[in-house]
């Protein structure tokens, strides 16, 4: 029974991080479309996210089998924290896939004439992204801790790409909803970012037992 539970444990482990590989896939061709304004890459995120959207149903029926049977407290945590992890990656998947429809508009128009920290923003989201993954699978809740903070970074470039943005529309009034595609595909990446925090803390309860969530100011 513990042995059939142990390989159940696994499969969910196992599972969870192929996910991860697809939305951290998808985070990458979504700003990759972006920023080469490359259409058919765009198109074909939309696919992905669906192949997302399965894993975590997966996942969530493997957890809910699993939560019947955990006789520890600590694997209890282990299953619920695993559903909340595929949870905050099926919405990173969404804000990729919603960069993806904004790469799409935006390679069917004239380019936009600014030069935005992009692929900086996105860099740094999916760094986070791979950190708290990384944390999960070592079991390392300090190194999950040293990702929390790291989220004002990604915060302050969306601003400063936010301003950027709307200067330029007052500057250039027929740019406007050119530039509001930006925007929106610039909070995706912060959105993305958040979604890693909210991962990190996820990994310090798993290994800690404390529920920082509203604990720690990032």
């Amino acid at each position: 029974m513990e042995n059939h539970f142990e390989a159940g444990i696994e499969n969910l482990r196992q599972q969870l991080l192929v996910m991860a590989s697809h939305a951290e896939k998808s985070v990458n061709e979504s700003v990759q479309a972006l920023m080469q304004r490359n259409h058919d890459l765009a198109l074909r995120v939309k696919a992905d996210d669906d192949t997302i959207d399965k894993y975590e149903v997966e996942i969530d029926e493997l957890a809910i089998q699993l939560l019947t049977k955990a006789p520890l407290a600590s694997n209890l945590r282990l299953v619920t924290v695993a559903m909340r992890l595929s949870q905050n990656l099926e919405r990173i998947g969404d804000e990729a896939t919603k960069i993806a429809k904004r790469a799409r508009d935006l390679a069917q128009e004239p380019p936009v004439k600014i030069n935005l920290d992009l692929p900086r923003m996105a860099a740094l989201a999916l760094a986070m992204v791979k950190d708290a993954l990384d944390a999960f699978v070592q079991r390392d809740s300090a190194a999950a801790r040293t990702i929390i903070p790291r989220d004002k970074e990604v915060d302050t470039l969306n601003k400063h790409i936010h301003q950027q943005l709307i200067q330029h529309m007052m500057e250039n009034p027929d740019t406007i909803a050119r530039c509001l595609h930006w925007i929106v595909a610039a909070k995706s990446l912060e959105r993305i970012a958040d979604h890693a925090k909210n991962i990190a803390e996820e990994v310090v309860y798993l290994c800690e037992a404390q529920d920082i969530r509203h604990t720690l100011k990032s």
